[in-house]
């Protein structure tokens, strides 16, 4: 059994999982995403990574997150890779910044218009 508190919505259900063979029965859960979110904790777990990298301009970092839910267990790998990063010209909201991160099939993209506004 395993206990999880679901971070889908607002609610923030306190859920407890237990799996029988190759099923999980979710208690706790007010909607049926709480349901989805322990399974794929259980089975997979995937987030959204928001973070800054450095920039050469006119602001020492600039905000990024993934473009898509990333496996939980490659944060850190991206969170390296994004240590090693410059912006060094004017990007917006959505621009991407690292394209196919780790072969990933998930882009690094900026999260703020900072850099194209200073740069204007």
């Amino acid at each position: 059994m395993k206990e999880l508190v679901c971070i889908v919505c607002p609610n923030s259900c306190r859920l407890t999982v237990e799996q029988r063979a190759d099923s999980f029965f979710v208690r706790g859960n007010l909607c049926k995403r709480g349901e989805t979110f322990a399974h794929n904790e259980m089975t997979n777990p995937t987030r959204t990574l928001t973070t800054t990298v450095r920039t050469s301009l006119g602001i020492p970092a600039l905000p990024v997150k993934t473009s898509h839910d990333v496996p939980k267990a490659k944060i850190q790998d991206l969170m390296r890779l994004l240590a090693s990063v410059t912006i060094t010209k004017p990007i917006g909201i959505g621009g991407i910044v690292v394209k196919d991160a780790l072969g990933l099939g998930v882009d690094i993209v900026a999260a703020s218009n900072a850099l194209k506004e200073s740069a204007g």
